[in-house]
């Protein structure tokens, strides 16, 4: 279990009976988890802190029950990146602050290439592994199908003060994206990839993780450099193991070159807790 345990703006402070009690700066969260399957509570007097509790409805879906007033949107850091957080409608906030370990690797690999770095970040969120790699001195190209979501990108690029590094924003099907971009013989040295466990594109086309990651990975190998620093793989879906990305990275990825996995997660303040998060594989040259 590889752990994001530099952050000093965001933190668990609690979890048990299927929810956690987070710290997002100043303002404090409830939040549903399904792996939180234990019921005692560690600190019970935390839990009245709480600004918001994110219910789920029977039926599906849920919403936000507010106890104290929480602004619409706020900001919190990590090290030198700044992000913009907004309860949304589905129990998320934006950002997934287990994502700091890749963050942090990004960063790392990016700064001692000792040279000009283009990176492909697909299913890109609101942008945190951009706003990372854009920080190190990468030019990014963000691609997501969520009008948006890039949008929320871009405002996460420009209250880190990156405003003015080279970045593409891309509203767009991936799949149809990295299509163009090989016909293009446009060639990134990083490749990100955060696939959803079941999606839609631009124009109603539908994804499956388990369909359709070994194609897609299959096909991002044709726009990598011939000088490739690194190919990450995050994801949330339920039941694939991190040994499974990385048996399909084994299969596309250059033989020259260290393959890893293995699970993310975020460890709960003043225990020895932690909360698994998702999994990842990456290749680095």
């Amino acid at each position: 279990m590889e752990v994001a345990n530099k952050w000093k703006d965001y933190e668990i402070l609690d979890m048990a009976n299927g929810e956690k009690l987070e710290r997002w700066g100043n303002i404090y969260l409830i939040r549903p988890d399904p792996q939180i399957i234990w019921k005692k509570k560690s600190f019970p007097e935390k839990w009245n802190l709480a600004n918001a509790k994110y219910n789920r409805s029977s039926s599906g879906g849920g919403g936000w029950k507010y106890i104290k007033k929480v602004p619409d949107n706020w900001q919190i850091r990590y090290n030198n990146l700044t992000f913009n957080i907004k309860p949304m409608g589905f129990k998320h906030t934006g950002l997934f602050p287990e994502q700091a370990f890749n963050w942090d690797w990004m960063i790392n690999k990016i700064q001692n290439a000792n040279r000009e770095i283009k990176v492909l970040n697909l299913f890109a969120y609101t942008g945190g592994a951009t706003v990372a790699c854009s920080y190190a001195g990468a030019s990014v190209c963000h691609v997501d199908s969520s009008k948006g979501m890039v949008a929320w990108a871009k405002e996460n690029v420009a209250s880190s003060g990156l405003e003015k590094r080279p970045v593409r924003y891309i509203v767009d099907d991936v799949v149809k994206f990295v299509n163009r971009e090989i016909r293009r013989e446009n060639k990134y040295d990083g490749i990100i990839m955060d696939p959803p466990s079941y999606g839609r594109g631009t124009n109603g086309e539908v994804w499956k993780f388990e369909e359709n990651i070994s194609d897609l990975v299959e096909l991002c190998r044709k726009v990598l450099s011939d000088k490739p620093l690194f190919f990450l793989i995050n994801s949330y879906t339920t039941g694939i193991s991190s040994t499974v990305l990385e048996n399909i990275l084994r299969l596309n990825m250059p033989k020259k070159g260290k393959i890893s996995c293995g699970e993310i997660g975020l460890p709960m303040t003043n225990s020895k807790l932690v909360l698994p998060c998702g999994i990842f594989a990456r290749w680095e040259n």
